[in-house]
């Protein structure tokens, strides 16, 4: 799945929003002239830059504050460590008469036979460091959902092509990743009640990083705009312009950096990471053929 959303997001920013970014939207019945800015093209690789770096200083803020126990991505480690029962057979703690006396009884032919003692599992206490990590993952997870609506608000000024190809890629792309923020904070000491409403909040993120982008396209204007301001460094962008490379950067880092090394791990059995990388290949053609279709 993480492989297939992969394809996904990168697919739309390869086939759908970098085109639309420096080249617009194609139509079939109008004849349409692009006039060629280099200070244009320049500031929107610019905002892609910004979009990408925004995300790489997310991550690292998150892990140096979590002590180095992992950033904003899907290769959470889910392990819970419980004790193992142990049985002890070499004696009996018998701390009453009627239990000596049941020891006593139970000497057969000279050989002590002492019921096992098996320790009860205890559940292992969350540490402080754990706790905050899952906090700051919610906090994390609230920013990132920002930008997904952004992204969303952004695509659709574009055109509501860019913008259905970009909700289908946001969707394929939030499944696991709500399923590894969901496991972490399970994790971090939350119950499954409090899990899901921590993550239905910052599911609300999407809704303002969607007014930001309305907010910003409709005060900042874009060069589709009827009316039309001073362009920014001499050049026809508006801020409204800023928002789809900006997006278009953090859905860059999202899809390469933050996942790939999860895709790049492999274990001792050669034979079986070799059928995993081609299901993961196929997945990924799949989610990126979605896009190109």
């Amino acid at each position: 799945m993480v492989a297939f959303a992969v394809g996904g997001l990168l697919g739309d920013t390869l086939f759908h929003l970098l085109p639309e970014i420096f080249l617009g939207e194609d139509e079939h019945d109008k004849v349409k002239f692009v006039m060629v800015e280099p200070n244009k093209n320049l500031l929107l690789g610019v905002a892609i830059m910004v979009g990408f770096i925004t995300f790489v200083a997310m991550d690292k803020g998150l892990r140096i504050a979590t002590g180095g126990a992992g950033g904003h991505d899907h290769s959470h480690s889910h392990s819970h460590e419980i004790p193992k029962a142990t049985a002890n057979t070499t004696g009996a703690d018998v701390s009453t008469p009627k239990e000596a006396a049941r020891a006593r009884k139970s000497n057969i032919n000279g050989v002590a036979t002492t019921p096992a003692v098996v320790a009860e599992p205890t559940e292992k206490e969350v540490s402080p460091s754990v706790r905050l990590g899952g906090y700051l993952n919610l906090i994390a997870d609230f920013t990132h959902n920002i930008t997904d609506g952004l992204a969303l608000s952004s695509s659709f000024y574009a055109s509501p092509t860019i913008g259905a190809t970009t909700t289908v890629a946001v969707f394929f792309h939030e499944i696991p990743h709500e399923v590894g923020d969901f496991a972490l904070l399970i994790q971090s000491g939350f119950t499954k009640r409090q899990a899901m409403g921590a993550q239905f909040v910052t599911a609300a993120g999407a809704f303002l990083g969607t007014c930001i982008g309305i907010a910003v396209q409709e005060l900042g204007g874009n060069s589709q705009s009827d009316f039309l301001g001073p362009g920014l460094f001499g050049t026809s962008l508006q801020w409204g312009d800023m928002l789809l490379p900006f997006t278009a950067g953090t859905f860059l880092y999202v899809g390469t950096v933050a996942v790939i090394p999860e895709l790049l791990e492999v274990g001792p059995n050669k034979g079986q990471e070799l059928r995993k990388t081609l299901m993961q290949f196929a997945a990924m053609t799949t989610g990126a053929g979605i896009m190109l279709a």
